[in-house]
């Protein structure tokens, strides 16, 4: 099976994962991104109108190249995918371009794909048609259980202190860094210990997994979310989850020791202080194990032949 995939960030972890994982199943899949820059050394930044209606033209001139269908990863892109009309078309909505600003264009947009995948059962009722619930899957290999003392003796951390991960970039206003550290900060009243707020990006995807060992507990307080791989890659390494109740995070977090979405702030900080006063590991690694990125590949090549 061959592939165009078209992505506005052919870099984000998660799409590579996926045509890796899909590369193993034997489907080979070719990338390519609207022009102009999506990524700069500070910052993410917006592509323009025009960067996707030039866009448009090359998808079509590339999609005469054999393919068999093509896959829209992301929103935005599904314009140019749906400009070619030789070959069928899966979109892949990822999650702020579902719920955020462009969402009523994702939604005219899935109306002519063949095939339509959301990240969650929040966005499939936000869609509100047909569609694939196919979460984002984790390489629980990598993403396991470690020692806590040892994962801090490589970081340098204090191994006395209380440590919540914050993993995004502060200036990406959709995870909102102030509302983290105003949660840490009334934490910080409730317990007797030093807490510190350890805000962890632009570090490769390999280390992550030792940040996430190090810390007592992760701090989600994302305005919007799809699936986020944050949480379930930290549910599997066992880090309690602390989270603002978006996207699946809600029904991810159900029945896990040590972990609570919630959209009030004294609820968050309550649960992340009684964490940090008492720490101690989730048994989240249970609560992910149907979605592994080999379950994940599974399923979205089960899409591609059910279009097929």
């Amino acid at each position: 099976m061959n592939v165009l995939n078209l992505v506005s960030n052919a870099d984000a972890r998660f799409y590579k994962q996926q045509v890796e994982t899909l590369a193993e199943r034997g489907i080979d899949c070719t990338t390519a991104t609207p022009p102009g820059d999506h990524l700069t050394d500070e910052e993410v930044t917006e592509r323009s109108a025009g960067d996707y209606l030039r866009f448009v033209p090359e998808v079509i001139s590339e999609s005469l190249e054999g393919y068999d269908l093509v896959h829209a990863n992301y929103g935005l892109t599904a314009p140019a995918a749906l400009a070619q009309v030789r070959l069928p078309v899966v979109l892949s909505l990822w999650g702020t371009d579902l719920m955020g600003e462009y969402g009523w264009l994702a939604k005219q947009c899935a109306r002519y794909c063949d095939a339509v995948i959301v990240m969650s059962d929040e966005m499939a009722r936000e869609l509100g048609g047909s569609c694939y619930v196919i979460p984002h899957g984790i390489d629980m290999d990598r993403f396991a259980p470690r020692p806590k003392a040892e994962a801090r003796a490589e970081l340098g951390w204090d191994p006395d202190a209380r440590h919540v991960l914050f993993p995004y970039p502060p200036n990406q206003e959709v995870k909102n860094h102030p509302r983290a550290e105003r949660v840490v900060e009334l934490a910080r009243e409730r317990v007797d210990d030093d807490v510190n707020l350890q805000v962890v990006y632009d570090v490769a995807h390999a280390e992550v997994p030792r940040y996430m060992n190090a810390s007592d507990v992760l701090l989600l307080t994302s305005e919007r979310e799809g699936s986020p791989n944050t949480v379930k890659e930290a549910l599997s390494c066992n880090l309690p989850v602390i989270s603002t109740d978006v996207g699946d995070v809600a029904s991810r977090l159900d029945g896990v020791s040590a972990s609570v979405a919630s959209d009030d702030d004294d609820e968050l900080a309550e649960a992340l202080a009684d964490v940090l006063a008492d720490p101690r590991r989730s048994d989240g690694r249970e609560a992910v194990r149907d979605i592994s990125l080999q379950r994940m590949g599974e399923r979205i090549e089960g899409v591609y032949e059910t279009v097929l």
